[in-house]
């Protein structure tokens, strides 16, 4: 009987010894507008909602880089109700759209850009638009890869020598151009579709990120690998409902099969 005791308490201890893993909910958007264009643009007054509701019910907007130093042990706490929104692409409609939202809220947006598009293309900002959204502290830069690549159809498509001078670009070449243009070190990546695999988790990390990020529809979390961090995208179909069990982790805490699935 003795032995069966403290095999129990030996059981229990260990359990309160146990540290629990620091979640922390990351959200994904894409586009912005007045109206519904695509299945990833979001109405600015959805957007504008939704930040409101964050708000009145107790949540903090903390900044990615903030997240990720509590979740790396760097910062001892973070407010109990956390978290972060970041964005993905670089579309114009974050500077005419979405930014007088975030200056009214006052909160920090991650912005992850591919470089390629900058001043180049129709539908996305300019370098100097970028700077400009930094210079009010709320918004900051980190990588998208470089010219947004499906990294599933190039690993078939090209050789292996070429696959790999491909993802040197995209990582790398992304990382060094936007540490050019930005004037600051860029130290987090999203997966572009959420596409990653076990080799592209090696190399994101030798290529000096701290940590890379999915959209798999879960809370970023301590106890998973860094280099693949849950995200929860945000498109112009979820209800305020369906953004409170994002934020709350209702959502994460379902099982696989009734999870949603967010295609691009």
């Amino acid at each position: 009987m003795f032995r069966w005791f403290l095999m129990v308490a030996v059981l229990v201890g260990s359990l309160w010894g146990a540290v629990a893993p620091k979640k922390v909910p990351v959200l994904c958007y894409h586009r912005f507008g007045v109206e519904v264009a695509d299945s990833m643009t979001i109405k600015n007054s959805a957007f504008a909602e939704q930040m409101e509701w964050l708000k009145t019910n107790g949540y903090t907007v903390i900044s990615l880089d903030t997240a990720m130093q509590y979740e790396q042990g760097k910062i001892k706490s973070i407010p109990t109700k956390s978290v972060v929104i970041t964005v993905d692409d670089g579309h114009k409609s974050v500077y005419s759209d979405m930014a007088p939202i975030v200056k009214k809220y006052k909160i920090p947006v991650t912005l992850f850009i591919y470089p390629s598009a900058i001043s180049n293309a129709k539908y996305a900002m300019t370098w100097e638009q970028l700077r400009e959204l930094e210079t009010t502290k709320l918004f900051h830069v980190e990588s998208h890869t470089y010219w947004h690549p499906n990294f599933k159809k190039e690993k078939k498509s090209l050789s292996a020598e070429e696959y790999a001078k491909s993802v040197d670009k995209q990582l790398n070449g992304s990382k060094k151009k936007l540490e050019e243009k930005m004037g600051h070190e860029i130290k987090y990546l999203a997966w572009v579709f959420g596409i990653y695999d076990d080799a592209l988790l090696v190399d994101v990390k030798k290529a000096g990120y701290t940590a890379a990020f999915t959209i798999d529809r879960k809370h970023a979390s301590s106890s998973d690998n860094p280099m693949a961090l849950g995200r929860y995208m945000v498109v112009s179909k979820h209800t305020i409902k369906d953004f409170e069990h994002m934020v709350d982790g209702t959502e994460d805490r379902m099982i696989p099969s009734k999870k949603e699935v967010v295609k691009y």
